[in-house]
């Protein structure tokens, strides 16, 4: 995934095939437990083994064959938590479209466009550092003025600027 936050190595296919024949009913039993949902538990086992199918960088291979349930589970988790952000997200998407009187509610086209927008804003305030992030969230959710930011976050108001413009710019990227 261009610009994901960890770096998968890429695996020649019969290593593949070997960690899937061995593996796939643990990863699923695996998910199953954290989701309670074998359904979605078994679309994120393939979707880890898909994400080692694809590769990612031109690391070495070998940490797969070290520790295949450590490596499989740290690909896994990454999965499961971008899939619990998007759940929660969808769940709160849902409740307020539910708080809409009909006649001014979007339709069905519109909503998923607009949850699809909201998904990538979400992602990009992952990526964001820390700092940067809050900053963003303070001014532009919250509301609060550069010198309130600084005083909160103990930094001066020049930073507040700068994480400000790092930010701004990422959604102008977004955009």
């Amino acid at each position: 995934m261009p610009g994901s936050p960890f770096a998968l190595p890429p695996l020649p296919p019969t290593q593949l095939d070997s960690l899937y024949s061995a593996h796939r009913g643990w990863l699923a039993h695996w998910l199953q437990r954290r989701l309670g949902n074998a359904s979605e538990a078994a679309d994120l086992a393939q979707d880890t083994f898909a994400r080692l199918l694809a590769g990612g960088s031109a690391q070495p291979a070998t940490p797969a064959l070290r520790s295949p349930k450590a490596y499989l589970a740290t690909v896994a988790k990454h999965l499961l938590i971008n899939h619990l952000r998007r759940h929660s997200l969808e769940q709160a998407w849902l409740a307020t479209l539910a708080e809409v009187p009909e006649q001014h509610a979007p339709s069905a086209e519109q909503q998923v466009e607009i949850l699809q927008a909201l998904q990538a804003v979400d992602a990009m305030l992952d990526g964001l550092k820390p700092k940067v992030r809050a900053v963003f969230i303070m001014a532009q959710i919250e509301g609060y003025p550069y010198a309130e930011i600084a005083a909160r976050l103990g930094i001066g108001e020049r930073s507040v600027k700068r994480y400000m413009a790092e930010a701004l710019t990422e959604c102008v990227l977004l955009a």
